[in-house]
């Protein structure tokens, strides 16, 4: 095992928080981002109101109630559950896909930037800029593309797919850009090859400074997102790049692939990645 295959492994357990045990979950960030009545609430539906009073009353005396969610080693692996401190919520199985890919595009001279599309604490797109400072590669760009304010109500994104979506009433999965950059900075990962693109990918991406792609990876779980990325980046994928799905058993992502690819004539076998995500090669 050489330096660089220590440090990409070691990037990888540090993001996905792999290598401490998951902490207990305070209370209050439960209520403040919406998860106690999330199918993510370590806290039994029918205990929600008592342990709410419970809590109130221990925060006079400057206590609070935690939760333990105890996820399983193969849910930390596969990215099945969502992390209280990690910056990265897709495990060790879709890092270990995007370092493979990279590498891939990087040994066979496919040309063309890197991008995440829906970047929740930047977790992936650091690991993409890590796996570019570990090669020496100075003339190519991470795009770290997101709202930075959650992900957008089935109205904004104007597909009859997405009725009755309601990933956008959780405040855990908005991260804003000045805390996604502090952390590309504590890895020591933030410079002039990390570029951000604010803003909801239908107004975002049309006007980005992308010409060429090498590696597309969607995260954007919704119908729209989906949709929308694949309809303004895919043209710009170079042949045997790679699109790569995170959230394809979700419904909406996935009926977006499908008639995606299935309007464009794509044939390219779908590579499952874990029992969540996907991808192919162009």
């Amino acid at each position: 095992m050489n330096a660089a295959w220590r440090y990409l492994d070691l990037m990888k357990k540090c993001l996905s928080f792999v290598l401490w045990k998951e902490p207990l979950i305070p209370f209050t960030f439960l209520q403040k981002n919406n998860l106690l009545a999330s199918f993510q609430s370590p806290i039994p539906a029918e205990k929600y109101e008592e342990m709410c009073a419970l809590n109130h009353n221990m925060q006079k005396m400057g206590l609070e109630i935690a939760a333990s969610s105890n996820p399983s080693d193969e849910l930390r692996l596969n990215g099945g559950y969502w992390p209280y401190y990690a910056d990265t919520m897709v495990g060790m199985k879709r890092l270990d896909n995007i370092q493979s890919c990279m590498e891939y595009v990087l040994q066979h001279r496919i040309p063309g930037d890197f991008i995440e599309t829906g970047v929740w604490r930047g977790g992936a797109c650091i690991f993409m800029r890590a796996v570019l400072e570990t090669y020496g590669i100075k003339d190519r760009i991470v795009y770290v593309a997101d709202s930075f304010r959650g992900l957008p109500t089935p109205e904004t994104g104007g597909y009859s797919q997405d009725h009755g979506d309601a990933l956008h009433g959780y405040g855990y999965l908005a991260v804003s850009k000045n805390d996604v950059q502090k952390r590309f900075y504590e890895y020591g990962l933030l410079d002039d090859q990390v570029v951000f693109l604010e803003g909801w990918f239908s107004e975002s991406l049309p006007k980005a400074p992308i010409t060429q792609l090498s590696v597309l990876r969607l995260d954007g779980d919704m119908y729209a997102s989906t949709m929308d990325v694949l309809t303004c980046l895919y043209s710009k994928l170079s042949e045997g790049g790679f699109c790569i799905v995170d959230d394809y058993t979700l419904q909406g992502c996935r009926q977006a692939i499908e008639d995606f690819r299935g309007t464009k004539g794509i044939t390219a076998p779908l590579i499952p990645i874990d029992p969540y995500s996907v991808y192919w090669q162009k």
